[in-house]
């Protein structure tokens, strides 16, 4: 949910680059559907965005959404993506 004139920010399609929607919604609202360059994103504004996310990230409310799994349950936790099971974030923990 956001408010009228607010943005979104959309990252990622762990499902495929089909988006079964429309866009309507975000035009009538004012809202702004912003896409996220993760690709060709200069490194002077990936540092700021990870130093801005190490100031103001409430780490104890990311501690309560996030899951860790070891290399082995990859193949499972990507079933569950790809099914819309997941919610908060999945931190892979190799060795």
């Amino acid at each position: 949910m956001t408010r009228y004139g607010g943005a979104v920010a959309a990252c990622g399609l762990a499902g495929g680059m089909d988006l079964p929607t429309s866009v309507a919604p975000f035009i009538l609202r004012g809202v702004a559907l912003i896409g996220i360059d993760s690709v060709m994103c200069p490194q002077t504004l990936r540092r700021e965005a990870w130093r801005r996310l190490s100031a103001q990230l409430d780490r104890q409310k990311l501690a309560q959404i996030t899951t860790e799994i070891g290399l082995s349950g990859v193949i499972e936790a990507g079933r569950r993506v790809i099914e819309g099971q997941v919610r908060g974030r999945i931190v892979v923990k190799i060795g």
